[in-house]
């Protein structure tokens, strides 16, 4: 992943709080709102402004997506690294600063609920039917571009050559020997799901999840973890240092320590995928522009090129064939690796994510 879910805390506590929040000054949006389809160089707004996390995932869309449709297009695509909150608390001032807005799909169902976002006209996204995204991730508001994997990381010299495969081996603390790290609900969702494969339950049977059973599994665990992750390079950083020899991790995060030469591995068996998607701001004043934008970044070449360029997996099954296979070996995205792994059920988390993250903050104290 490429950064902490936009906003999860603020969006979690609900829109109310944000609306004392000054708009911020704005960032050159056009002003068409015209009703053209498809990317064409005829669209009179000039600028397109786009809301993504920046670092090196930014610095990656500049050069695989932003740059070529500027080319293709004339549009200038203008970036702001805002989080969930400003971009809402703008949305809800009737002040939007960007058109497109770069979310995961579970931000981006909290947004709907918030009446923060166009209805999409999925017309104008003429490359989904070229990108064969799954059903489930085109939505009236949001479409998937990409996923982001959380799944299991361990130093490779800490077993004596044996390789840990499955989350029971996580929470075996006498086969596998070591300190253990996982996330915080302030960096994504709580690991509910690891805990009950931990236990036994069938992948394809966790959900509802059973939550007295999951928090049981964790309480075995409690004792052997060091430290709870609440950003994306803090698991890296322990296993580097050898404070854990088993973390929960973003598996994109671990691409950076292995060209670093740092021993470790990532064990995608029962990794939880989360789709990562775009969406049209409320009253966005680039609306064409914001629609062009949207479909040029769904075509499977250029989400293949992205993922060339940066760690990310594509939504579009049909990028993967034109991935080189050392990239594509190296995502979890990959064919090999994508029935080995779940999609975290969205209804179920907007439903419960407030209670359980609660619960869980009062264990993690106790």
């Amino acid at each position: 992943m490429t950064d902490s879910p936009i906003g999860r805390r603020a969006l979690l506590r609900g829109a109310a709080a944000l609306a004392a929040l000054p708009a911020l000054a704005a960032c050159g949006t056009g002003t068409s709102r015209s009703t053209g389809a498809g990317v064409s160089t005829g669209s009179s707004a000039k600028t397109v402004a786009v809301r993504n996390s920046g670092g090196a995932y930014g610095e990656a869309l500049k050069k695989a997506i932003y740059d070529p449709f500027t080319k293709e297009t004339g549009i200038t695509v203008q970036v702001a690294n805002l989080d969930g909150a400003q971009v809402l608390a703008q949305i809800n001032q009737g002040r939007p600063q960007v058109d497109l807005i770069d979310i995961t799909m579970m931000d981006g169902a909290k947004f709907v609920q918030e009446n923060a976002l166009e209805k999409l006209d999925l017309d104008r996204i003429k490359n989904l039917k070229i990108a064969k995204l799954p059903e489930n991730q085109i939505t009236e508001y949001a479409v998937a571009h990409s996923f982001y994997a959380q799944c299991m990381a361990y130093r490779t010299d800490a077993f004596d050559g044996r390789k840990p495969e499955s989350w029971a081996d996580f929470w075996d603390a006498k086969a596998f020997q070591g300190g253990r790290s996982m996330c915080n609900p302030d960096a994504d969702l709580p690991e509910l799901e690891f805990a009950l494969l931990a236990d036994g339950v069938p992948m394809d049977q966790l959900y509802p999840l059973d939550v007295d059973r999951a928090f049981k599994a964790l309480d075995r665990i409690k004792s052997g973890v060091k430290k709870y992750w609440d950003s994306g390079p803090l698991p890296g950083m322990l296993l580097t240092r050898q404070e854990v020899t088993m973390t929960t991790v973003w598996h994109g995060r671990l691409a950076d320590l292995l060209k670093q030469g740092v021993p470790v591995a990532a064990q995608l068996n029962g990794a939880r995928r989360q789709f990562q998607g775009y969406a049209i701001a409320k009253g966005a004043a680039s609306l064409d522009a914001a629609y062009q934008l949207f479909d040029y970044s769904m075509h499977p070449d250029v989400q293949a090129r992205l993922a060339m360029a940066y760690p990310t997996n594509p939504s579009s099954p049909a990028a993967y064939d034109k991935i080189s296979e050392e990239v594509r070996n190296g995502l979890a995205g990959a064919p090999q690796y994508y029935d080995k792994s779940f999609d975290a059920d969205i209804d179920w988390w907007l439903k419960n994510e407030a209670a359980i993250s609660k619960r869980w903050l009062g264990w993690a104290r106790g």
